[in-house]
Parts: C-alpha cells; structure tokens; sequence
C-alpha cells in the first residue's frame, strides 16, 4: 500500500461530493423545466486494495480505498411512463371532439325564431293559412316570404358545418406536419442517445427531452413505445405500424380524398397507403370531418332535398291564379341534364352509369292491404347489399316499414296517391354518389307488379346503376327524377317566377277544361299535410322526427364527449401526480441534499488535510 494512497482516498471523496453538490444543483436549477426528471449520484466504495485472487500483504483484512462515481440515474418508471403515454392519446382524442362538438351543437342550438325548424314551421303554417283562404294574395306572399327566409337558414346551417369541416381539415393537414417533425425529433435523439451510451455515459436529460417528444406525440396519434434490450432500440408502434425504430423515422403524407370536398386523406409516405389512426388528436379529427361533420351535412341535404322533392311534386300539379301549371316552387338543380340520368362515371366519353334520386311506382296502393305475395327484394346498402323478405299476409305498410328498417340505402313511402316511392339516401361510403339508386331487384312480384317499379322480376330484370339507360328496367307509367347536384342545403332555393310574381304560387288544381274553381285548395292542404306526413327523411319519418332527431343525436355526443374528457383528466392527472412523486423536483430535499453533500465535502477535505499534516511530519520533521 503506498504512503500516499490517503490521499488518493480523499480526491475520490472530494469528487464523489463535488459531483453529487452539482447533480442537486443541476435538479434545483431544471425543478420548472417540463419533462425533466430529477437524477442522483449512484456512490459505491471502490474496489478494496487487495482482492483474493491476488498476492498481497500480510495485513488483517481489506484495506478500503474510499468511495467512487458509478452512475448518474434518471428516476423514472417506465411503466408509469407507459400508462400517461397511453392516457395522454385517450385525452387529447377526447379534448379535440369535445372542443368542436361543441360548435355543432351551437349550430343547431341557435335562437328559436332563426333555426330552420322555426322557420320551416312558419313555412308550414303559411300553406295552412293558404288552404283556408285559396284566393288570398296576402297569403301567397307570406309563403314567398317564409321560403325565402328557411331557404336561408338552410343555407347558414349548411355553410356553418361546412366551416366547422374545413376547420377540421386544416387542422388535420397542421397536425400531420407535427407528427412527421415529432418523430423525426425523436429518431435523431435515438441515434443521439445511442453515441452516448456507447462512450459509457449515461444521456439522462437527452432521455428526458425523447419522454417528453413522446408523451407530446401520444397526444396527437395514439403510439406505444418499447425498448429492445438487444441493441437499446428505441421504437414507437402506430396502430400495428412502425412509426419511429431506432435512428428511422416515416413520415405521413396527404393525398386528394375520395369524395369532392376538397379534403385531403391521410397516407403512409413513399407507399401511399392509407394510414389507419384511430387515437389522439389525428384520430378524433379524422372522426370528426370524415364521419361526425359528413353524417350532419349528409343530414341536412336529405332534409332539404326530399323537402324540395315534396312541395315541388306537388305545386307541379297545380294551377296559380295566373293560369300557370307544371311549376316547380323551388329550384332543382340536377347531377346531369339527362333526363335518363345517363353519365360517364369513369370518364371515357361513353355513358356507363345511371343517377336516380326517385322512383315513383305506376299502381296505387292501400297501406292496410295485405300483398298476398311471396318474395325478397334487394336493395343497395352501405355494405354492398340487403335483402328484404315480404309474405302473403304482410300489408303494405309492413313491406314499406320493412325496407325503411332494412338498412339499406333506399327509402320507402306512400304518396298522396298511394303509389310506392323508392328514394336514395346519402350513402355512407365517400366512394358512392349521394340520392343515388344503386341497385333494385325481386325475387317475387311485389316491386314487378304489384306496385308497379320495376320491369320484371329476377335478377335478369334487376335495376343498377351500373350501366346507362338503366330507367329501361323500370316498369311502364313509372316516374323517375335524376339525382341532384352535391349539397342541395347549399343550393336550395325558390324559383324565380314565383319570386317574380306570388300569383304563381297554386293553391289548387283545375278542371280537365282548365277550370279553376274558387276555394280549390288541394294543393296548400297536400303541402301543408307534408309536415306530419311519413314521408322519411332519411332515417326519420316525419321532417318533426328529422328536427328531434338531429338535435338530440348531436346533444348526445357532446354530452358523451364533456363527460370522457372530464374524467380522462382526472385519471390523467392522477397519473401525473405519481410520476411526480417520483420523478419531479422536490426544492427541499435538494437543498437538504446539498447541505448533506457539503459535509461530507468538508470532512473529505479536512481528511486530506490530515493526512497532509502527518506525510509532512514523516518526511520534513523525521529523521537526524
């Protein structure tokens, strides 16, 4: 053992409490920095002087040689880690769809006398007052003013959603771009981090920043994220995919959507495949626009258009004051100016495809009349097709119910006539035109003949929209109206001649010589019959069901919405509350650390400076 190894004993102690003096200083001066975690000096008493397997002295027992540095630990729980990432995905999905249901729910919750509902009511009550007074001119008027004023407020509701989307959509671009910079981030911090601990040090605050990217990350897309023990590969999983592995990063893309909004989708970069996100921030936006938003504004143009279909087919048989017949009170404008609905889908010049909206049967119906038929019929539905059986003793208005509860993507009712109508609704893949008739066909003779659709029966004799002239298959004496322009609630309004001149607006139907008796109002009391008639808007059966309807299922969700993210806050900060006992900086115990650390740094010193005095006595003061 060497006279001066006392010495070297007391540097190591200096050492050891020097560094442990700026570790605490270092947590002191990071106690406000987000995603720091507080770190301690790992002390261990360095290897004694001689060991067994060595020669050594005859002395009793191991002579100590002080203490040394061994590490300097983060403290952090990676599976308290593991958690807050998983519900730090769970509350920023949660935060987004409450933050902008909120704004649809202000859409429909708008003041009494300006929603749509008030005013279609008022609309109404104008065709009741023109049925009681068939020749008032005051009374047409107040219709052309009340339909201008719903046509309005259909416009603002429609316009109010398509915002909130295109808010949607700018914010899903926004988001994208920080995803693809948080995890190239994080890739170089791994390859970073990787360098370090092959030099033997140990990257505590790079590790904190890469957590802390992480946890940021998790907010925007739902990830996992594991170490590999093999190599120390850092990898963040994204839905069954690689986000980030190690020093490698991929990136998200947008590519132009399948419908005509204008909407981008998300895709993988490089192979452009449809990246599925179903968490975080990404994934409730992608919700909102693509499922929430799209379903309201699908909501609101199957209002507007079978709401236009209605008073239009109706007006259309009366005659106004003026004389004028054959006059639609709102304007339509159609898909196509086809007649047949014939259009070339696929672009090559050649009609290949039939857009209906509506198909109105040639034969009048009783509701309570049993069929006295045995069949199944196919409709187009969201998933391809459906089947909808009848049997001899279904009346027609089981058969009616049936197909409205099918699933399918086909309305049914009864006109005024009695005669079955066969409408399209909005379809729920973004692929498929909305107000479309895709597909009609009976195995039986419900459809063929008895309500007098389609041509024949069989799958020979099937209509699709697949083909042009595809109004061939329907039987004769049925009426058909093309499909109409995307958005109809953004388009809707009232014809000019009506606007121009209010004597246009009918209140009844002439005699076969043109007679117009006075007091004829079939016409108004048909129209003014629409609002408590199951005419099926949609998936309701009266336009009051679709304004009840509409504003509940909207209620709903964000109440569902305040809710989860309520309590995904409390269990959140719960989480956050433990990580911080026992990674956060408690300003107390560092400065009782230092205080501690300084002691011992003293006594190290003090140490050297005995063991100083007594080398000075041995080599200056001994000897002759």
């Amino acid at each position: 053992m060497s006279t001066f190894s006392g010495i070297e004993m007391g540097k190591r102690s200096l050492f050891a409490h020097s560094r442990s003096i700026q570790t605490a200083g270092h947590n002191v001066s990071n106690s406000s920095t987000e995603g720091y975690s507080r770190q301690r000096v790992e002390l261990r008493a360095t290897d004694p002087l001689y060991r067994p397997d060595l020669s050594r002295a005859e002395t009793p027992g191991q002579i100590g040689q002080g203490v040394s540095v061994e590490s300097v630990r983060r403290l952090r729980d990676t599976l308290l880690d593991k958690r807050i990432v998983a519900q730090t995905e769970d509350t920023g999905y949660w935060e987004t769809r409450d933050k902008y249901l909120l704004m649809m729910e202000q859409v429909y919750l708008e003041p009494d006398e300006t929603s749509v509902r008030t005013r279609m009511d008022q609309f109404w009550d104008a065709w009741e007052e023109l049925s009681l007074y068939p020749e008032s001119k005051s009374a047409r008027q107040s219709i052309v003013t009340r339909g201008e004023t719903l046509t309005d407020a259909i416009h603002n509701q429609y316009r109010a959603l398509r915002g909130i989307g295109d808010m949607v959509n700018g914010d899903i671009e926004a988001v994208v771009r920080q995803v693809n910079d948080l995890a190239s981030r994080i890739a170089a911090l791994n390859e970073e981090i990787v360098k370090v601990k092959a030099m033997g040090d140990q990257p505590n605050d790079l590790m904190d920043r890469r957590d802390l990217l992480t946890e940021k990350l998790s907010s925007l897309v739902g990830v996992t994220f594991d170490i590999r023990d093999r190599d120390e590969e850092y990898v963040i999983h994204l839905d069954g995919m690689e986000l980030v592995q190690g020093k490698t990063a991929r990136a998200f893309a947008l590519a132009p959507g399948l419908s005509d909004d204008g909407y981008s989708r998300v895709v993988w970069e490089g192979s452009g495949e449809e990246a599925v996100i179903s968490g975080g921030k990404l994934g409730a936006l992608l919700e909102l626009r693509d499922s929430d938003i799209r379903s309201q504004i699908q909501s609101v143009d199957t209002m507007t258009m079978n709401f236009v279909d209605l008073v239009n087919s109706i007006h259309r048989e009366g005659t106004s004051p003026n004389g004028r017949t054959g006059v639609d009170f709102f304007v339509e404008q159609y898909f196509i100016e086809n007649t047949a609905g014939n259009y070339d889908r696929d672009g090559d010049g050649a009609a290949d495809s039939s857009y209906i909206f509506r198909v109105t049967g040639a034969n009048a119906l009783s509701p309570r009349a049993q069929i006295g038929l045995e069949g199944v019929m196919t409709f187009s539905s969201a998933d391809g097709t459906v089947q909808v059986p009848y049997a001899a003793t279904d009346m027609v208005s089981d058969v009616v119910a049936r197909i409205n509860h099918s699933g399918a993507e086909v309305t049914a009712s009864l006109d005024q006539a009695g005669r079955l109508v066969l409408k399209g609704t909005a379809s729920a893949d973004p692929a498929n035109p909305d107000f479309v008739i895709r597909h009609m066909e009976d195995s039986g003779r419900f459809l063929a003949g008895y309500a007098g659709v389609l041509g024949g029966y069989g799958a020979e004799n099937a209509y699709t929209w697949e083909q042009a002239d595809a109004v061939n298959l329907l039987a004769g004496g049925v009426q058909h109206a093309v499909a109409p322009v995307a958005h109809p609630s953004g388009w809707i309004e009232l014809n000019p001649a009506v606007k121009s001149d209010v004597s246009t607006v009918a209140a009844g139907t002439a005699e076969q010589d043109g007679t117009l008796f006075p007091g004829e109002n079939s016409v108004a009391a048909a129209i003014a019959r629409i609002r408590n008639t199951a005419v099926m808007v949609g998936s309701t059966r009266t336009f009051d069901d679709y304004f009840a309807d509409a504003v509940t299922e909207i209620g709903l969700k964000g109440e569902q919405a305040k809710l989860s993210l309520e309590t995904q806050n409390a269990v959140l900060k719960e989480l956050k509350d433990m990580r911080d006992s026992v990674s956060g900086v408690n300003i107390d115990e560092e400065l009782a650390d230092i205080i501690k650390f300084q002691h011992g740094y003293n006594a190290a010193a003090r140490f050297i400076a005995t063991v100083n005095d007594m080398l000075d006595t041995v080599i200056n003061r001994m000897g002759v």
